[in-house]
């Protein structure tokens, strides 16, 4: 009797402890999908850049990094926001709420190639609530009086061709991509409601790297 003891206890170790260990692995692995799509949801994001709107600051390919983490906007910030109902038609799954809650959840859909809906754009902060911006004639951007430096655009491209004059509201920003002529922006809703308009609240984050490709690795 003692023998057989001897020989099946290793044995029920053995199969007592195999399923513990698969369980504690299964625990792991999801705590470290949780904590992927946590990440992904609430703090930043990775992004495929489709079009040349931003060329040549970002170019068609490119792969940026946003922050969801971010303070006041500011004039000059690279800045990807949700333009559905803006930008893009209003075709938001309706599974899908305004929010933070309901972005966390796009995000983490998206993190196994659920498609919900949104419609996100890279853009370039023209002006933020409070401030003046204009076009004149000539094609200069004027801001709160202040003709705007723009070193980023393309050679021998000017700021803008159609002249305008708005005042963005608190809580609103004017966007504008850096490749003028080949950008939806801002401009293209002047005569729609909002007046170009697009709300903070849809900003999903800001651009903080570009880690693809590897030459141009750094800061856009």
């Amino acid at each position: 009797m003692s023998h057989e003891t001897d020989e099946t206890t290793p044995t029920a170790q053995r199969e007592g402890v195999v399923p513990r260990r698969g369980r504690r692995l299964l625990l792991q692995l999801g705590l470290a999908v949780l904590l992927v799509c946590l990440v992904r949801g609430l703090a930043a994001q990775s992004y495929f850049v489709p079009t040349a709107s931003m060329e040549p600051t970002i170019q068609v390919g490119d792969r940026v990094v946003v922050s969801k983490i971010h303070g006041e906007l500011e004039p000059g910030d690279l800045v990807v926001l949700d333009g559905t109902g803006t930008l893009a038609p209003a075709d938001r799954s309706a599974f899908v709420s305004d929010g933070l809650i309901g972005r966390t959840l796009a995000s983490v859909a998206s993190t196994f190639g659920i498609d919900l809906g949104e419609q996100d754009y890279l853009k370039r902060v023209g002006a933020v609530g409070g401030q003046r911006l204009s076009c004149t004639p000539e094609g200069e951007l004027v801001r709160d009086g202040e003709p705007v430096a723009e070193p980023y655009l393309p050679a021998g491209e000017r700021s803008c061709t159609d002249p305008f004059d708005v005042e963005v509201p608190q809580g609103r920003i004017f966007v504008l991509g850096d490749n003028r002529a080949r950008s939806a922006d801002s401009r293209s809703l002047l005569g729609k409601p909002g007046g170009g308009m697009i709300r903070t609240d849809d900003v999903v984050g800001t651009v903080v790297w570009r880690y693809w490709p590897l030459s141009a690795l750094g800061s856009p």
